[in-house]
């Protein structure tokens, strides 16, 4: 998601969009946090109490020469500061490690916080990471033989692990789920951001978001500052368990902040 204004020292406001249903941001509603969250369509179904984000944040962006790379590097406000990806390509900060570098700049990060993550994700055991955890593997019950409408089928059961993990006082949530990987043999563990629809701000000239519905392209801030900073350490420190690539790549982020944090 693009940064709306950046205000030195001060916060963060990231524009959400409200009817994207494609992004890596949809609105959901569900009214307890273990129930399944069902996608709103935010043009005709006024916000209620009951709706949230559901936020795939990224950390990271590949440098390429597809179309999709370069309109995406005109997103982030640190398009010339890159690392070494675990994949070798070359990559910039953006979205999660974008802000993780300007609330370090700001001090609202302290460099000390990041020191210790690094010494946090390197004492994780490989098979503790979230794609190899015992506790986190995908369960296939045995076949049993089961007849739909007259045709025979051997059914089984599907089980795929989600885990919630709740930040402190806030109502934000970091929520991971393991499925198969889509073009490729192993399994993928993928974290998404929740938190309520009242944690937006409108658009400047926007009316409040509760009791109505969604104008088109709509979209409203997300602000981030010194009273929720840590959460996004936190985020950090819950990519860097994910996987070894996403380990690799989370140390290189903190490194590389921890060494511009002076420019």
């Amino acid at each position: 998601m693009f940064i709306r204004t950046k205000t030195e020292g001060t916060e963060i406001r990231v524009a959400i969009p409200l009817t994207s249903t494609s992004g890596k941001t949809r609105v959901k509603r569900r009214d307890l946090l273990n129930q399944y969250g069902h996608p709103v369509a935010t043009c005709q179904t006024p916000f209620a109490q009951n709706f949230y984000i559901e936020w795939q944040i990224g950390y990271d962006l590949v440098i390429d020469e597809t179309k999709k790379s370069k309109e995406k590097l005109k997103l982030t406000t640190l398009p010339d500061i890159r690392f070494a990806g675990a994949n070798g390509k070359t990559k910039a900060l953006y979205e999660l490690s974008e802000y993780i570098y300007w609330l370090t700049k700001w001090g609202m990060i302290t460099q000390e916080s990041l020191q210790s993550l690094i010494a946090t994700l390197k004492t994780v055991p490989r098979n503790k990471l979230f794609d190899e955890h015992p506790d986190l593997s995908i369960k296939r019950s045995h076949f049993i033989e089961t007849e739909i409408n007259g045709v025979p089928f051997l059914s089984t059961r599907v089980e795929y692990p989600l885990v919630v993990h709740k930040f402190a006082q806030y109502e934000i949530v970091a929520e991971i789920i393991t499925r198969e990987k889509q073009r490729a043999v192993g399994v993928q563990p993928m974290l998404y951001l929740c938190f309520p629809i009242t944690e937006l701000v409108p658009a400047p000239g926007n009316p409040p978001l509760l009791g109505r519905s969604a104008q088109s392209k709509e979209s409203a801030d997300f602000i981030i500052n010194r009273a929720n900073a840590d959460v996004f350490v936190q985020l950090l420190r819950l990519f860097g368990m994910l996987s070894e690539n996403h380990r690799r790549d989370s140390l290189s982020i903190i490194e590389t902040v921890l060494c511009h944090q002076n420019a």
